[in-house]
């Protein structure tokens, strides 16, 4: 297993998320969010121009700015 962070994954792939690296404002609206260790998240697509990132975790789409989708890291299978 690879870890890298969020902001390193292409359009399609899934990984689990390992830790959040933020401060604790940032750390508890991903929590509200669904973003929580040991879930599954896939990239659905990522915006031009660093745009955002559109995650998917369950059934949740969810838009990340990519400085934000940087400080969470995931691991692939």
């Amino acid at each position: 297993m690879s870890a890298l962070t969020l902001a390193q994954l292409h359009s399609g792939d899934t990984a689990t998320i390992v830790a959040i690296h933020a401060e604790e404002a940032l750390h508890q609206r991903l929590l509200a969010l669904g973003f929580r260790s040991g879930k599954q998240i896939e990239l659905i697509r990522k915006a031009s121009f660093s745009g955002p990132l559109q995650v998917r975790i369950g059934t949740t789409d969810i838009l990340l700015r990519r400085n934000e989708a940087a400080k969470i890291t995931v691991c692939r299978p």
